[in-house]
């Protein structure tokens, strides 16, 4: 595992990690899921997270055995009307909605230094971070329209570092859900918030977002 002193980045997910819209996006997802005829599970709800618009709703409609039924432009006006749905409750958003410790985190790290990137595939992360007043934090982030692979592919995170001018392994990666393989393909150091057993994989594991200090990724890292 990298030594904490060669750590110069972090890459950042957003939705888990530094807010919370996954009951936002399960909301929006719902309607079209009774919309189109697909029973909605909690199982379900779990597998959407952190993946683009498209995969998500080509996983309803696999659930229901309904992925034929749809032209390309009918899946693309379903994709529209859930980010519809979804951008009526983001704009309600308030700094208030900014997870417990985040913010005083982001501070510590530009404070100290880190050069800081968000990798999101979320299209509206850049709406997210404006209501809840981050948009400062996070000057350089990857452009989810430019990618060829989503989650858990590596390809977010390794951009991630590159926008930083940073070679993957001098990066940090956060993470809360299926980007924490996406962290590893990219040879970053990974951490996971959340679950140990569910992010096995991450490199350093905090159950909540209030763990998030240099102090506590030093003790893990030397």
């Amino acid at each position: 595992m990298v030594k904490f002193a060669a750590i110069k980045g972090f890459v950042f997910d957003l939705d888990g990690v530094i807010t919370d819209t996954s009951t936002f996006h399960s909301q929006a997802w719902h309607q079209i899921a009774d919309k189109v005829g697909v029973s909605w599970n909690d199982q379900l709800a779990d597998a959407l997270k952190g993946i683009s618009r498209m995969d998500s709703l080509n996983l309803i409609l696999a659930q229901g055995h309904r992925e034929n039924d749809f032209t390309p432009d009918q899946k693309q006006a379903l994709a529209t009307e859930k980010n519809t749905n979804y951008l009526q409750l983001v704009n309600q958003m308030t700094p208030a909605n900014i997870l417990p410790g985040i913010t005083a985190f982001l501070t510590e790290l530009t404070t100290a230094g880190y050069a800081l990137s968000l990798a999101s595939a979320s299209k509206n992360a850049p709406l997210v971070l404006r209501k809840l007043g981050l948009s400062d934090y996070f000057t350089k982030a990857v452009d989810p329209a430019s990618l060829k692979h989503g989650k858990p592919d590596p390809e977010i995170f390794r951009r991630g570092a590159e926008i930083l001018g940073l070679n993957p392994a001098d990066c940090i990666g956060v993470e809360d859900a299926a980007g924490v393989q996406s962290i590893k393909g990219a040879g970053e150091t990974a951490i996971g918030i959340g679950d140990p057993t569910v992010l096995a994989a991450a490199d350093i594991n905090f159950t909540d977002t209030t763990q998030l200090t240099l102090a506590n990724i030093k003790a893990q890292l030397n």
